[in-house]
């Protein structure tokens, strides 16, 4: 292993071209969904007439009642949120026209939950185990040009629960129809690197695979030329290759960048790479794409550098449903969250524990975050036993060569708390090393990693399983990473998933210690990041019934911010800011699971009950000092240095009114934060986030909606039940409030201390949508939306 390595990297992500000989067709729309099992379903003149019409993406499990009755066995008991799984099949009728037959004709799955098998006109076209990797069949053969086809998918997630946490149902990510000449750039054809970066220059090396489906060999010309942001050439390169017939061969080329723009975390800037392939003159290929450069560094003894600045990843852990949406997520629901992170001070995603969609790492690409792409959680000792010997390989080529040009990813895992770490016999060890050699093999240019579970033992390190990995991330294991550097001085080392609040302790590692592991990092220039534990609640490895969610991220799954997320914002952003929690023991809310918790803390001030009485306040700050005024009474100053996480609390009898608290630095005021006691509940707040979308079918509004009193301030102890009806070319997609004890199905949910989210999908077509929200005792509030 080389422990200290450098990766130069020029990153891409391929689109079709306009006018581009490459058609690209969406293929989300006018499907047939049916809940339940037929062994004539895959036949095209098998009548679905009755079937539900639906739009991909599509998760059947997240519309289904929660019930008892859907728990898995001991620990596995809330993994699946107590949802529903079951068998699904998919049907769609579509016509390919004549002047296609001398094309190839390819659907590609982004993502199908799970044990897929599918079928064209009644052929059975292939299985798909994986329910996280993207796969594709040729389609050509079988198709009736100029007439009908019949694609069917059959979906099974008979045992389900079959993952740790909630993985939903179904074609729950997009589907395409690609249409190429015979001759092609092959899928995930392109891969670019930079093995030398300056200032004034950078060179760049891009390997084109090119497929020839025809019968005869042929000479392709192919041309690759960057395009910088505003559209201006600035190299060109051209080529020949031979390629015989079915056959694929792979074209080396270099261009040279001249002082070029870096990709960074402040500053994600991306170019643009044309890829055009020619047959006698004729363009019968083309390529767009983008890419960034940039220079990685992983260093032993002070972590991560990013085009030579040290710097530590402030990151979360995200699973990939939303809420009430389920996984069936729409790519603005992400780009909403990542938007919502971005601002809040993380710059680095750990994805768990799976591939996503191309489209949300092509966000990252955009918004500047780095990501750590996961291929696996367990490996032999998980619920993907069955198929891991099998399909391993094919299951780490669909995320090596799909995502590896995306400027964003700067490790490669394998695995997350897999029982091959505590393998004292070496075959776990010789499975890490098979999987990431393999890896390596598809990408030299990035370093494999893998997550470890605490292991009073650590077996990991007698077996060698963790001297197999290239960088070693350590789940919930602060008290231990001293030790293991002086121990092994040259691992590369990070926390790969921490409590949010309480740190752990060698003796017991599920401690109550009041340190926040942040510390752990900040204090060790060897450490170079942290993840979090997760980043925002999921659905699935519930507590227990009746919540069918994991509670404990720092935003719910409405993306509202909890008050135990102003430390980390307080580390992780060098905005200056103050804001105020008030320790609060009759909350009535879902914890979740202790050790990943927090007190009691509410964030709100309407107190009643503590009328006359001294509660604890918490102002959590980045400034030098804080000064706490009640009701235009000052409280005093106190410096955040005197107190442990930037936390100060203070004693405070209870009145009612408005509560300030005021961050100093270098005695002038730069923050301030405030509550007020709320009235009575006197209107319905509408907030959107967009009041223009897209007529495209998949475009988002999210709106918030809010209980508020007389004066406006949100009322976050009289909940109440809210209606929504869309009139107009648009859908409610899904409505959510924060508690994952409250079933979202239908088209009415209760507010949670005073707030719900609605989110509203586009028609396929113009015109005014409206959004009526009523509830029991108050005005219904109208909200008029264009989709364009």
């Amino acid at each position: 292993m080389k422990f200290i390595c450098t990766i130069i990297l020029l990153a891409v992500s391929a689109f079709s071209l306009a006018q581009s000989p490459r058609e690209t067709k969406n293929f989300d729309f006018d499907w047939k969904f049916f809940l339940g099992d037929s062994s004539e379903a895959k036949n095209p003149n098998f009548d679905d007439s009755n079937w539900q019409e639906v739009q991909l993406p599509h998760d059947w499990s997240v519309k289904q009642q929660v019930s008892k009755e859907n728990a898995g066995q001991g620990w596995m008991a809330g993994a699946m949120g107590y949802f529903p799984g079951g068998i699904g099949w998919y049907r769609k009728s579509f016509t390919v026209p004549k002047s296609h037959e001398n094309k190839k004709v390819v659907i590609q799955f982004d993502g199908v939950y799970h044990q897929s098998n599918v079928y064209l006109n009644g052929k059975h076209l292939g299985f798909h185990p994986y329910g996280y990797t993207t796969f594709e069949y040729d389609l050509t053969p079988y198709l009736n040009y100029g007439g009908e086809n019949t694609i069917a998918v059959r979906v099974d997630h008979s045992d389900s629960p079959s993952s740790r946490w909630y993985s939903g149902s179904g074609i729950y990510r997009h589907v395409w129809l690609k249409v190429t000449d015979p001759i092609h750039i092959a899928t995930w054809g392109t891969y670019i690197t930079t093995p030398e970066i300056s200032e004034k220059e950078a060179q760049v090396n891009i390997a084109t695979t090119i497929e020839n489906s025809s019968k005869s060999l042929v000479e392709v010309l192919v041309e690759n030329r960057i395009v910088d942001k505003e559209g201006k050439q600035i190299a060109l390169e051209k080529s020949k290759l031979q390629v015989g017939k079915s056959k694929q061969e792979t074209l080396q080329q270099s261009l040279n960048l001249k002082e070029p723009q870096l990709w960074s975390i402040e500053e994600p800037y991306l170019y643009t790479m044309e890829t055009k392939v020619k047959v006698n003159g004729k363009t019968v290929d083309e390529y767009k794409t983008t890419f960034g450069v940039r220079e990685i560094r992983f260093r032993p003894d002070k972590g991560f550098f990013l085009n030579g600045k040290n710097i530590k990843m402030k990151g979360m852990n995200l699973h990939l449903d939303a809420g009430s949406l389920g996984t069936a997520v729409p790519d603005k629901s992400y780009l909403r969250r990542l938007q919502i992170l971005k601002e809040y001070g993380v710059n680095a995603i750990r994805l768990s524990h799976n591939p996503p969609t191309s489209e949300f790492l092509d966000m990252c690409d955009r918004l500047g975050f780095v990501v750590i792409g996961e291929a696996f959680d367990k490996w032999k000792g998980g619920y993907y036993a069955k198929y891991f010997d099998e399909w391993w390989q094919q299951d780490i080529e669909a995320m090596v060569l799909r995502d590896r040009n995306h400027p964003s990813i700067v490790l490669w895992s394998i695995g997350n708390e897999t029982d091959e770490q505590f393998d004292t016999s070496g075959k776990g060890t010789e499975r890490a090393i098979k999987l990431r050699d393999y890896v390596h093999d598809l990408d030299p240019s990035r370093l494999v990693t893998a997550a470890l579970r605490p292991d009073q033992e650590r077996r990991y390190n007698v077996n060698g399983f963790a001297q197999s990995l290239d960088v070693v991330g350590y789940n919930y294991q602060e008290p231990w990473l001293e030790d293991e550097k002086r121990e092994f001085p040259d691992r590369i080392i990070y926390v790969s998933e921490a409590f949010s609040y309480y740190r752990g302790r060698k003796d017991q590692f599920r401690a109550f210690d009041p340190i926040n592991p942040w510390f752990d990092v900040a204090n060790n220039d060897f450490v170079f990041g942290q993840f979090l534990w997760p980043g925002i609640d999921y659905l699935g490895e519930s507590k227990a019934w009746p919540s069918f969610g994991r509670v404990n991220g720092l935003f719910d799954v409405s993306m509202v911010e909890k008050p135990a997320a102003a430390f980390h914002r307080s580390v992780w952003n060098d905005v200056p800011m103050v804001r105020i929690a008030v320790a609060d023991q009759s909350l009535d809310m879902d914890t979740g699971k202790p050790h990943w918790s927090w007190p009691f803390l509410a964030g709100h001030w309407s107190f009643p009950q503590y009328e006359g009485r001294v509660i604890q306040v918490h102002t959590t700050t980045n400034c030098d000092s804080v000064e706490l005024v009640l009701n235009d009474k000052s409280l005093g100053f106190r410096n955040t240095s005197d107190y442990s996480n930037n936390t100060i609390t203070w004693h405070v009898p209870y009145e009612k009114g408005r509560i300030v608290a005021k961050g100093y630095k270098a005695g002038r005021e730069v923050a301030s934060y405030e509550l007020k006691t709320a009235g009575n509940p006197a209107q319905i707040l509408l907030s959107p986030d967009r009041t223009q979308i897209s007529a495209d079918g998949q475009d988002l509004s999210h709106i918030a909606i809010r209980l508020v009193d007389e004066n406006g301030v949100v009322v976050p102890n009289a909940d109440q039940e809210i209606t929504v009806e869309v009139v107009g070319n648009g859908r409610l997609l899904g409505l959510d409030n924060g508690d994952l004890r409250d079933p979202f199905t239908g088209h009415s949910i209760q507010t949670y201390f005073g707030k719900a989210l609605l989110t509203l999908q586009s028609g396929r077509s113009k015109g005014t949508i409206r959004v009526r929200v009523s509830s029991e005792g108050l005005s219904d509030e109208v909200l008029t939306l264009e989709a364009q």
